[in-house]
């Protein structure tokens, strides 16, 4: 499998600081299936190539794979295939380990090279493509690429046989090699709409993290979710909710309801469990780059398009930082998430040192489910575990459970509530757990003018109740307050715009000494 990137411009030889790769050396990455190397075919001032030449080892390939593969009916079925020649999810997965730094914007040597945009070319000559030229070009074009993708003959000798199904792909375009690198990462197995690996919920992680900051706002978002999953539909559905909550933008599925997931054979295709993998001792797979949670994003609520402008932190990530830091702020030692949903607020909380004990309370069993996952409760260390539980409860019903904590969070969740069951809301936050501080978030009804995207008079998510002004929101926190002893704050999250405000406002309840009586 072969990968050529090409620059032509001024001091193009400074590719080799930003790729951490010498010009002058040809190097070799051991691979679980197989052996990665990187060479230059040229280095000079003006042009610049880079190539990774992935050789796979069909040994190493199913190497810790057991008697009942599906295969197994055909000995060699392993064995024989095309995947050694053709760029597919083995190719993306030795670039991003080669080029791991590079991907990541890091560049220690040369820090302002990372964010240059550069004239970049990529050829990748055989790359295995279900949906043909047009695929390869509702994939790419829209991120900035001139597509050239030119069919590969069955057999050259016979014309009459038509086209296979893989093309010679050449792209061009000018951005960062950050940029491109992940582009490269998600679409090349997209376009093969399978993996020679187990697709399972880190697929999901893996997306989400190297689709940041394009994945969201691509046209085709929901068809790469579904195709780089090997169309598991309901891992594409939580990626594309998730993608929505990273990058503000409405995703088309419900973020509040997972489906039961359906098993799906087609989607084990090798057998490296969880994608990054590296051959252990005795042969079996074993994990490698996990996703952190510095990685992961925010999924309680979606949020539409904003204006194009300056790169700028996610709004899920800003409303998870500005949470945390109140409760930083208030030295809280416990904390109770209400509708946690998938848990990334929990996995901000467990990083925080002086919080020593988390709950996770959500109406959905499933969420729970995924929260858990993400959390990995079954491998963390002993003394992490002991910190964070999970409960099924709602945030309008009276739960012991939820009761003795010094501070609960309902960050992005009063707007999915009814108005009519408000009322329960504050009797069983305010009221029977009664916490020391209660941190809300919500949207900021007058902001939404800013989302094109967004039809005049709607709501950002087709499951909100209401979405409150500034005035709205400062009216019932100022009410609520005063009838069960707290102080409230109210702060923003997010650019505050001058003149409709920020896009998420914060109210920040901290319980008075009347009121503790």
């Amino acid at each position: 499998m072969l990968l050529e990137l090409t620059t032509e411009t001024d001091d193009a030889s400074d590719l080799g600081f930003l790729l951490h790769k010498h010009p002058a050396r040809v190097q070799a990455f051991e691979q679980s299936v197989g052996v990665a190397h990187v060479f230059y075919p040229e280095a000079d001032e003006r042009r610049c190539t880079v190539a990774l030449l992935l050789e796979v080892d069909p040994v190493a390939l199913v190497r810790g794979k057991g008697r009942g593969s599906r295969d197994s009916a055909f000995s060699l079925a392993e064995y024989v295939n095309d995947r050694p020649y053709a760029a597919s999810s083995m190719l993306a997965v030795a670039l991003g380990r080669v080029f791991r730094s590079a991907m990541a914007g890091r560049c220690e040597a040369r820090p302002e090279l990372p964010g240059r945009e550069w004239p970049l070319e990529v050829r990748v000559p055989a790359v295995p493509c279900r949906g043909g030229v047009e695929a390869a070009v509702r994939l790419f074009e829209p991120l900035g690429w001139t597509v050239r993708a030119t069919p590969v003959p069955l057999d050259p000798q016979v014309p009459a046989w038509g086209d296979s199904r893989y093309v010679d792909l050449h792209l061009t375009g000018t951005m960062r090699v950050a940029d491109a690198l992940s582009h490269l990462y998600v679409l090349l197995p997209t376009l093969d709409v399978a993996k020679h690996y187990w697709v399972g919920t880190d697929e999901v992680d893996k997306l989400v993290r190297a689709g940041e900051g394009w994945l969201a706002r691509h046209p085709a978002r929901e068809e790469i979710a579904r195709r780089y999953l090997a169309n598991r539909r309901v891992l594409a559905d939580s990626a594309v909710a998730r993608l929505a909550e990273v990058d503000d933008v409405l995703p088309d599925a419900d973020d509040d309801s997972v489906a039961e997931e359906q098993p799906d054979d087609a989607s084990t295709v090798d057998g490296d469990p969880g994608g990054d993998v590296q051959a252990s001792a005795d042969g079996s797979a074993t994990p490698e780059d996990p996703a952190t949670p510095d990685d992961l994003a925010a999924t309680h609520d979606a949020e539409p398009e904003p204006e194009p402008g300056p790169t700028r932190a996610p709004l899920a990530r800003l409303r998870v930082d500005a949470v945390v830091a109140q409760l930083r702020a208030v030295g809280a030692r416990s904390v109770v998430d209400l509708g946690c949903g998938e848990g990334v607020l929990l996995r901000a909380l467990l990083r925080e040192k002086g919080v020593e004990r988390v709950l996770g309370v959500d109406v959905s069993h499933r969420a729970l489910e995924l929260a858990a996952r993400r959390l990995h409760l079954d491998t963390l260390p002993e003394r992490v575990r002991a910190r964070v539980e999970l409960a099924q409860s709602s945030v309008t019903y009276t739960d012991a459970r939820v009761a003795g904590f010094d501070a609960a969070v309902l960050m992005e969740v009063i707007e999915h509530v009814d108005p009519p069951r408000l009322g329960a809301l504050e009797h069983a936050v305010f009221g029977a757990a009664s916490p020391a501080t209660v941190v809300v978030t919500t949207p900021n009804a007058e902001h939404n003018v800013r989302y094109p995207t967004l039809a005049a008079g709607s709501m950002r998510h087709h499951d909100h109740r209401f979405e409150w002004t500034r005035a709205e929101l400062a009216a019932w926190a100022h009410a609520t307050a005063g009838r069960y002893g707290y102080g409230v704050e109210l702060l923003p999250v997010g650019e505050d715009d001058p003149d409709v405000g920020p896009p998420t406002q914060m109210a920040v309840f901290r319980r008075t000494e009347e009121g503790a009586r």
